[in-house]
């Protein structure tokens, strides 16, 4: 099994990771955040295939990515990551997490 590093996506999204530490009440948010990251580390394919076709196309001009896995969170938030394989280690980028609302808005599942 190869060795998974994780890195974020992009600064913004670092920084915001970061920053839910220092606001009570998205506390309970970064500890969800931290064991998704975990889970991740430990078992890159752990979250949720998403199927290429759904793949948002802002994702993939964006950041350039192939795939899409789908972690969900408790409360409804899901955590958005792709993988890429290389050589000798899979490197699980972090793109971003959102409410169950935001997901339904950018997936196109919500009723209009």
């Amino acid at each position: 099994m190869k060795d998974v590093r994780l890195v974020f996506a992009d600064e913004r999204v670092e920084i915001a990771y970061n920053k839910l530490s220092e606001k009570p009440e998205f506390f309970k948010l970064k500890k969800f955040l931290d064991r998704a990251i975990e889970d991740i580390r430990n078992n890159s394919s752990c979250g949720i295939g998403i199927k290429k076709k759904l793949i948002p196309r802002e994702y993939m001009e964006k950041y350039d990515i192939t795939s899409l896995f789908k972690y969900d969170l408790p409360d409804g938030w899901r955590l958005f990551y792709s993988l890429e394989t290389r050589e000798i280690f899979v490197l699980a980028i972090i793109l971003e997490w959102m409410s169950h609302k935001d997901y339904e808005k950018k997936f196109k599942y919500a009723v209009r």
